[in-house]
């Protein structure tokens, strides 16, 4: 008998392992991203990550003298997250802000598929620093939103950049990631045996 062939049964049983490994790795991998909508809204009411605690959503009635000797850029970044046949993007990719004006931009959300589903977008705010002046009235994040088969959505994200943002910030960026929740929406949708 060859090496080769008394190699052959722990080469074969490396391979198998390998195998499992990935397959579960896979899977956790698949079951996090599930995860990851409910788990970032938990942390981010913990501990007020990227803006999302109390002080995002303000009194609709918000009254601020704009800041007219500076402007700053607001980018919006958006994403699907796992490859979803939805669109997503924001009407306009950036737009110029006086800190303490009240804005509105829309953005535009279309389910390509022929069946019903759920979203959920999680939003971020970078510069870090700035997260906490950053104020929203409405915003479609803070809300599953359903989709019938092939509906198309303009969503408004009503905002305000605080009048004491610091100085040396002269660009904030919004990014939203779009996450398919339906499973978690029909769970929660279901009566408790």
């Amino acid at each position: 008998m060859s090496e080769q062939d008394a190699n052959a049964p722990a080469a074969k049983a490396g391979r198998k392992r390998s195998l499992v490994e990935m397959t579960l790795l896979t899977l956790a991998m698949f079951g996090f991203g599930f995860a990851m909508v409910p788990l970032y809204n938990a942390l981010c009411e913990l501990t007020g990550l990227n803006g999302r605690d109390e002080g995002m959503l303000v009194a609709s009635t918000l009254q601020s003298e704009p800041d007219l000797s500076r402007k700053v850029t607001v980018q919006f970044l958006t994403v699907v997250n796992g490859g979803r046949e939805w669109q997503f993007r924001p009407e306009v990719s950036e737009i110029r802000v006086h800190p303490g004006e009240l804005t509105t931009v829309n953005f535009i959300a279309e389910n390509m598929l022929d069946q019903d589903v759920v979203g959920q977008a999680v939003p971020a705010v970078t510069p870090g620093k700035a997260a906490r002046h950053v104020k929203k009235t409405e915003c479609f994040c803070f809300n599953q939103q359903p989709f019938k088969a092939r509906e198309k959505k303009i969503m408004p994200v009503r905002l305000m950049l605080e009048r004491d943002l610091p100085a040396d910030l002269d660009t904030v960026t919004l990014s939203y990631t779009f996450f398919d929740v339906t499973e978690l929406a029909q769970q929660a949708g279901k009566p408790k045996s």
